[in-house]
């Protein structure tokens, strides 16, 4: 499995980028070819300190391969384009492969 994760710094207007957001770039991400899953959430809360994000966007792909494959297909361009339409502060784009870890006890 690989991530595909992008954190969304405060917006100038946070009910234009949810709206926009929900309405219209979450159905283009959607269209990626080869995504497994993905999950978003808003007002993002910080360990001991506010955080610097509102918003983050996680996928899933099968590889790091099929993410690279999906982010350079006209789907993925068309992602890529559309995000100075609602992201005011622009976006960090991270993406990995998870470790498997032990469960706490």
């Amino acid at each position: 499995m690989h991530k595909l994760v992008v954190l969304y710094p405060h917006p100038a207007s946070p009910d234009e980028f949810r709206r926009y957001y929900e309405a219209t770039h979450l159905p283009l991400a959607a269209r990626l070819p080869g995504l497994r899953a993905s999950r978003h959430a808003f007002a993002l809360e910080g360990v001991g300190a506010p955080s610097p994000y509102f918003c983050i966007w996680e996928g899933e792909f099968d590889s790091a391969e099929a993410m690279g494959r999906a982010m350079s297909s006209p789907e993925g361009e068309a992602v890529a384009a559309d995000v100075p339409n609602y992201a005011t502060g622009g976006a960090q784009v991270l993406h990995f492969s998870p470790i498997p870890g032990r469960s706490a006890s």
